[in-house]
């Protein structure tokens, strides 16, 4: 039997414990948001719809909404009186009357697993509950809501701590605030509730005593792992569920066949995917859309965003964002690739160079000392040491074409607009400022220049002048000149 599932995610409190400028929800682990960590793990629910509710920081949290989910509708509660009033808000901004089965979740629990929400939909559809709370046993539930039983061991309600007695404070099994609801029995609870709390907000825990008033089945799901329930409410537990979403992703990884040497200094985003045998060494943090294919090594120290790494490539000691790099390329130490870089199979970007929007080819290298930008390098070409592309004059970016097969001397600039043909060979110190013909050399138009006793004559009384005349005491002869 299907049940029709909506869904509410509570993302409306203030989160005043984070003393931030951002809204709570919008703060990241692990490469999203935690209310985008909440919307992901709704992905295990088959929720036909799905109801945001903001209030604090809702300028900020309502458009990131629209971006990760577009699916979902944003509800605004102008006055945050509690769980309870927040769900009526959600309900009642929907176009017709909710049926089937409304699941609540928060916007700050983000390790919360989308097999765990289908896992408890499941059995509060198998035993046809008015409620059923997903919960967990905590070695310290202060500051969680308790969970109360009878003798016969059912659920009887759920009591916030503030309003707990010392017994009932003794209680470890504690709510996650995650529930399951009859969406008949919710529509019927919801306006019976009333702020007689330590608070003076609507709980929606109280609808439980009012299921068990009804003579209506309440059940508790527990959660073997209650990490997945922990929420964030200031920046040490950010930190701390940071740590363990990363633990958990790492060993994640290695048990898919990826050797990470030091997981503790590996920071990988939830969203990167990494083939078998790829090896990530020590200080490596992988984020966002970066893929990175078998065979491939990266670090140490290296930090990638939105990179495609190929197979058998090599990345070290490596800045990179929004770039390809391919299938047995190496790259680093000490490079830095900007957004638009694309380095062919078995290509070289080396110790410090810096390229941006430019493509590399198969085979080609720039060794070292170079900036590379807004270039088409073909393959099998190699770009000496110290050469800048002089892409920029202020008003217009323009291109640098180098054909294949060429090769350039050191400390060569190239003026964009300006190409240099398949197999040219350029001189070092040249300043190409026009096309270079295939198979031509480019050399400086003038030899080298000496001008005899500079020094002693224009730097008098320097280090340099008294190093030169103790070298060569004639130079004082014609010091004057």
């Amino acid at each position: 039997m299907s049940h029709a599932v909506t869904a509410v995610v509570l993302a409306a409190g203030a989160g005043t414990r984070m003393k931030s400028r951002t809204a709570k929800v919008l703060h990241e682990i692990g490469g999203r948001s935690l209310v985008a960590h909440a919307l992901h793990a709704l992905s295990g629910a088959g929720a036909s719809r799905t109801v945001v509710v903001v209030g604090h920081g809702r300028e900020q949290v309502g458009p990131h909404v629209e971006q990760v989910a577009p699916h979902a509708q944003v509800v605004v509660q102008h006055e945050q009186n509690g769980t309870g009033h927040a769900v009526a808000e959600a309900l009642a901004a929907l176009p017709e009357a909710v049926t089937g089965t409304v699941l609540v979740t928060y916007g700050d629990v983000p390790l919360l697993e989308p097999q765990t929400l289908a896992e408890l939909l499941t059995d509060h559809h198998a035993h046809d509950r008015a409620v059923t709370i997903l919960t967990a046993e905590v070695p310290d539930p202060t500051g969680y809501g308790r969970i109360l039983r009878d003798a016969s061991g059912a659920v009887t309600a759920i009591r916030e701590h503030k309003d707990a007695t010392d017994d009932e404070r003794a209680v470890r099994e504690v709510n996650s605030g995650i529930l399951a609801l009859d969406a008949a029995f919710l529509a019927r609870a919801l306006p019976r509730l009333e702020a007689k709390n330590a608070q003076g907000e609507l709980y929606l825990t109280d609808v439980v005593a009012g299921a068990v008033a009804e003579g209506g089945t309440v059940g508790a799901f527990m959660l073997a792992d209650p990490v997945q329930v922990e929420g964030v409410n200031d920046r040490v537990q950010l930190a701390t569920l940071g740590a363990e979403l990363n633990r958990r992703t790492t060993e994640r990884w290695m048990r898919q066949g990826v050797t990470i040497v030091d997981p503790a200094t590996t920071w990988l985003d939830v969203t990167v995917e990494l083939a078998s045998d790829v090896t990530l060494l020590p200080g490596t943090q992988l984020h966002g859309a970066t893929r990175v294919a078998s065979g491939a090594t990266v670090g140490p120290d290296t930090t990638l965003r939105d990179v495609v790494v190929g197979e058998d490539a090599t990345v070290e000691r490596t800045h990179g964002s929004d770039a390809v790099i391919g299938a047995g390329a190496t790259v680093g130490p000490f490079a830095y690739l900007r957004p638009g870089t694309e380095l062919g199979e078995r290509g070289k970007i080396g110790t410090f160079v810096e390229t941006k929007n430019s493509r590399i080819g198969a085979g080609s290298k720039v060794p070292h000392l170079s900036y590379v930008g807004d270039t088409e390098v073909g393959e099998s070409s190699n770009i000496g040491a110290g050469t800048i592309t002089a892409n920029y004059d202020g008003v217009t970016k323009s291109r640098t074409q180098v054909g294949h097969h060429v090769r350039t001397g050191s400390h060569n600039v190239f003026v964009a607009p300006v190409s240099i043909g398949d197999g040219a060979y350029t001189g070092a110190g040249t300043v190409v400022r026009q096309d270079v013909e295939p198979g031509a050399l480019a050399v400086p138009e003038t030899g080298q220049r000496t001008i005899g006793g500079w020094v002693p004559r224009r730097r008098p009384g320097s280090a340099a002048a008294d190093a030169a005349l103790n070298a060569a005491p004639n130079l004082e002869d014609n010091a004057g000149e």
